[in-house]
């Protein structure tokens, strides 16, 4: 039987051989949503949160990108690149869809989507083959998914014969908030001619009109070995500072690390300035498939409420709200009610430590609210109250002056670090399941109602040796109470 190179291989299909593409899906996942502040934040960005259906973003892409596969084309399981805080919460849902495992790449720090693909083509080809790798942000949304999978498959099989495939959304209004493509018609599909910045409203009609425009979605499918010629070609120095940074990696069971050191000398910059941009006119073909899958990048509360279910009067809710004599308006409660009487065009975002207002128009601008928040190095920019950590979660319930009460949750089989604190003292309540807790030179079980009290500077560790959730709720008492009072003995997770 004849071979086919690199990440192609052979199949019968109706008594013939056929060449199969192998595809592998690439999910970035290192961005930080900050104009959907205050349910996204840089520590539980919007690709983890659930804005529609029952998945999250991330998983939803996921799921997505693993039901290409048709008679030529293979998918492999996706990698993930995404950011180091964030690896646990990659791996938890990821397992919760059920899907093969692939690897998950850590960036140290966030260095751009060019960067990122970079680190992604290398890693295939360390591999030893080149497939087409299809690249999707992490935060997307479609409500087509047999459409974006013809899409996509059209992609596929442009792009495993050499040609850079950008997909692109046909525009239903001016928008102002995207970059557009400019594309023309030829005997192949459509050939790229120019990528344009985000227009004001005057231009954005102009394209609306022209016909010639589309929104560019950033989705790319492209070979591996593509990408890494392009890129070596139009920005030299990202394409050595990522090789470097990527042959001086550990691997740890699915994930893989970067140097750290080396990875900050690495130019941050998107695909699109990167190489993108550059290829009309070039040796590179650059093409654009169309996708009519109502897709949206959900980049602003604005963008949410569009693809929401609606009332009669428009209104979309989700959470314990009541709305009344309002039209047009979103209300995302998260942790108790919200009543709205007499809105129109309004966005309301309550969670338990913060409540966003908005007028929906001016939706955008909620990036201004995070950066303020941040100048004035304010946790709610960053953190929920609700703090997802490898083992479980905590969530601050109640605080005062020398004393704070947590509710804490450890998965079964999960344990916090071996640690002590200089300042503070704690008073341990199960709630539910088994605790084992070390408390100095002891190691004590406790059921549901028993407890425990951990002197300040006492060596101490709690863990779940259960197979249901561990809850308990924590009284910590002391002079400082920050979550830097922690000297870390033993982790399980890597955490010094």
């Amino acid at each position: 039987m004849p071979r086919a190179c690199c990440a192609e291989h052979w199949v019968i299909r109706t008594g013939r051989l056929v060449t199969s593409i192998t595809v592998l899906p690439v999910i970035l996942a290192g961005g930080s949503g900050t104009r959907l502040w205050p349910l996204s934040r840089a520590g539980y960005p919007k690709q983890f949160l659930v804005l529609a259906g029952n998945s999250s973003l991330f998983q939803q892409a996921a799921q997505r990108l693993a039901g290409l596969g048709a008679a030529d084309i293979a998918v492999a399981p996706a990698l993930v690149v995404g950011n180091e805080e964030h690896r646990f919460m990659v791996l938890d849902q990821l397992r919760e869809t059920a899907l093969p495992l692939g690897q998950v790449l850590l960036e140290p720090l966030g260095r751009n989507t060019a960067p990122a693909l970079t680190l992604a083509a290398l890693q295939a080809r360390a591999q030893g083959e080149d497939p087409v790798l299809v690249v999707t942000p992490a935060d997307q949304t479609v409500r087509d998914e047999a459409a974006f999978s013809a899409s996509v498959q059209a992609a596929i099989r442009q792009a495993a014969d050499g040609a850079i495939v950008i997909l692109g959304i046909k525009p239903d209004r001016p928008e102002t908030g995207y970059g557009y493509i400019k594309s023309e018609a030829d005997a192949r599909g459509r050939q790229v001619l120019a990528f344009v910045e985000k227009p004001d409203a005057a231009t954005a009609q102009q394209y609306l009109e022209s016909g010639a425009y589309s929104w560019n979605s950033g989705m790319f499918v492209l070979r591996a070995s593509t990408w890494l010629k392009a890129l070596a070609q139009f920005r030299p120095d990202i394409s050595q500072a990522c090789a470097k940074a990527f042959d001086a990696r550990n691997t740890d069971a699915s994930f893989v690390r970067p140097d750290k050191a080396l990875f900050a000398q690495i130019p941050a910059e998107s695909v699109d300035y990167a190489v993108m941009e550059h290829c009309p006119g070039s040796a590179f073909a650059l093409r654009m498939v169309e996708l009519n899958a109502g897709w949206s990048d959900l980049g602003a509360w604005e963008a949410v409420w569009e693809v929401a279910e609606k009332d009669a009067e428009g209104n979309a809710q989700r959470g314990d709200a009541l709305i009344r004599d309002s039209r047009n308006t979103l209300v995302h409660a998260t942790s108790r009610l919200v009543a709205a009487v007499g809105l129109d065009h309004i966005v309301v975002v309550e969670t338990p430590d913060a409540v966003l207002v908005a007028d929906r128009s001016k939706s955008q601008d909620v990036k201004h609210i995070v950066a303020e928040l941040s100048k004035r190095q304010r946790g709610e920019h960053h953190l929920h109250r609700k703090v997802h950590r490898p083992w479980g979660w905590y969530d601050s319930i109640d605080m005062g002056e020398r004393f704070q009460v947590k509710r804490i949750m450890v998965k079964p089989g999960a344990s916090l670090s071996l640690q002590m604190h200089h300042h503070r003292a704690e008073h341990w309540v199960v709630v539910s399941g088994t605790a084992e807790v070390v408390n100095g030179d002891k190691t004590i079980l406790l059921g549901e109602n028993q407890s425990t009290y951990i002197p300040l500077g006492q060596v101490h560790r709690l863990s779940n040796p259960g197979k249901v959730p561990l809850e308990i709720i924590e009284v910590q008492s002391g002079s400082y109470l920050g979550e830097d009072d922690i000297v870390r003995f033993e982790d399980s997770y890597g955490r010094g």
